[in-house]
């Protein structure tokens, strides 16, 4: 007999087989040979060596596609263990024709339809999350021959959405070890000093839009052991202060509201293999009118040096409620 422990690393067991483990009933139907067992975040497989060496193939492609997909549907665990489940040993002491000698050794892995060449990350419930216009697409081109990308244009352009899609995606693909996701804290008619709570009371509203992105984009459970082991932080700009941001994948948001020393210092913190994108949009400027955006400065001083490059949304990339359209049309003109 061989015993295995397989590590399901981020992947929280609940996300991954259900409240009652129904997906990993499922795929025991496949192994009936075997004894799958679900500890914590861990997966015990207990049988004999070859039919083993099987299932830790065949597991290890549905762990990938979970982490590309965000789901794991009855279709898929068909597709990624090869057939019709195979009928327990109950079921076949019933059936009229009983198949003897039931076996692991399953047919051939089928090739899973390949995503469009322009998704980004797969949401949840293996909603695709991709580029809708071409300045969206625009982003992500830039982003993959440049290590800094200013994206600047109107709400709803999905500058911040995109961004943060970009980021998810060279998380899994290993190309960063962390993401970093930073805004000014100012306020838009509100007051910081009267918002009740500590200090992570007061600023997680200014960080909410963050959070609603990679709400949509990884499984709650996942998002939280993310969260906690720092491997995806959000925090204010001033926090970012005296740090180096190395193997990193780091979204400024709301960038039109730092200040001109604020946008250096920040700019400054680019470490080793890392990514940097600036977003922002100019016409929403809610600095003091003594203080002078950081953003508007930026575009002037970095605009020619190559290795940075500039994507600018326009109103015909928004992406939200057609009257949005219409509204950022009207105070264009106003």
């Amino acid at each position: 007999m061989t015993e295995i422990l397989i590590d399901l690393n981020t992947i929280h067991p609940v996300d991954l087989f259900g409240l009652e483990e129904e997906k990993l009933a499922r795929i025991q139907t496949y192994f009936p040979t075997l004894k799958l067992i679900a500890r914590g975040n861990e997966l015990k497989a207990i049988g004999d060596t070859k039919s083993i060496a099987i299932f830790q193939e065949k597991f290890a492609q549905c762990l990938s596609h979970f982490e590309k997909m965000n789901r794991l549907s009855n279709k898929d665990m068909d597709l990624l263990f090869g057939g019709d489940p195979i009928p327990n040993k109950k079921s076949l002491a019933h059936s009229s024709t009983p198949k003897e000698n039931a076996t692991t050794e399953l047919a051939p892995l089928p090739t899973l339809e390949k995503a469009d060449y322009a998704t980004l990350v797969h949401g949840m419930g293996g909603r695709v999350i991709k580029a809708l216009t071409s300045n969206q697409q625009g982003m992500v081109d830039s982003i993959e021959h440049k290590d800094m990308l200013f994206a600047i244009g109107p709400a709803g352009s999905g500058k911040t959405y995109t961004a943060v899609a970009l980021a998810v995606r060279a998380l899994k693909n290993k190309e960063v070890k962390r993401i970093v996701l930073t805004r000014p804290a100012v306020e838009a008619g509100e007051n910081l000093g009267f918002l009740p709570g500590d200090l992570k009371d007061k600023l997680d509203p200014y960080l909410q839009p963050l959070y609603d992105a990679l709400r949509d984009m990884l499984p709650p459970q996942k998002l939280q052991t993310l969260l906690e082991e720092g491997i995806i932080e959000i925090a204010p700009l001033a926090f970012m202060r005296g740090r180096t941001l190395d193997h990193a994948f780091v979204i400024l948001d709301e960038a039109q509201n730092a200040t001109e020393s604020q946008m250096k210092m920040f700019l400054t913190r680019m470490g080793k293999s890392a990514k940097f994108i600036i977003t922002g949009d100019i016409t929403q400027i809610d600095l003091p009118r003594n203080q002078s955006s950081g953003l508007v400065q930026a575009v002037h001083i970095l605009k020619d040096i190559q290795a940075i490059d500039f994507v600018f949304l326009t109103v015909e990339d928004v992406v939200r409620h057609k009257l949005v359209t219409q509204i950022i049309q009207a105070y264009a003109v106003k």
